[in-house]
């Protein structure tokens, strides 16, 4: 899996269970052997991650040298309330309550594909950010991707 696409409007229940869409479930072939589900690093929102993907990022981080106090650190706050889930026999996944709390994570939820991860986030945040107009998408754009030289691909 290189990217994932969509974004869906679901609701967690009572318990903070939230029912994976069919949309997303395709994408994932991994599905069925589990998920990470983690603290987003820079907003307040989680993160999905395939067991693949974890374990790819995981191999990075375990090369960092732990005898440097600011690895050691970064590696303690980076998987802090890393979770493998498991969807239930209806397709639902747990979400843990500290997460919910760090999340903010009401009823009404956005699941949004990011690249390879899906970011789990209450929806009136999610609105939030995606109508933030400090944020000038157009100067990002072009800031971002306008350095990438197209014809260097070839």
């Amino acid at each position: 899996m290189d990217s994932l696409a969509g974004m869906y409007e679901c609701k967690a229940d009572s318990k903070g269970r939230i029912l994976l869409p069919v949309g997303l479930k395709k994408q994932i072939e991994e599905f069925k052997k589990g998920l990470i589900l983690k603290r987003s690093i820079f907003n307040q929102c989680l993160e999905i991650h395939t067991l693949d993907k974890w374990g790819k990022t995981m191999k990075e981080i375990n090369n960092l040298n732990r005898f440097i106090k600011e690895n050691n650190d970064f590696i303690r706050l980076f998987t802090s309330g890393v979770r493998l889930v498991k969807s239930d026999k209806m397709s639902r996944i747990q979400i843990p309550k500290d997460l919910i709390n760090f999340a903010s994570i009401n009823k009404d939820v956005i699941l949004a594909a990011v690249g390879d991860i899906i970011e789990i986030w209450d929806k009136k945040q999610y609105e939030i950010l995606i109508k933030n107009q400090s944020v000038n998408f157009s100067n990002m754009a072009e800031s971002v991707m306008g350095k990438i030289n197209r014809n260097d691909e070839k």
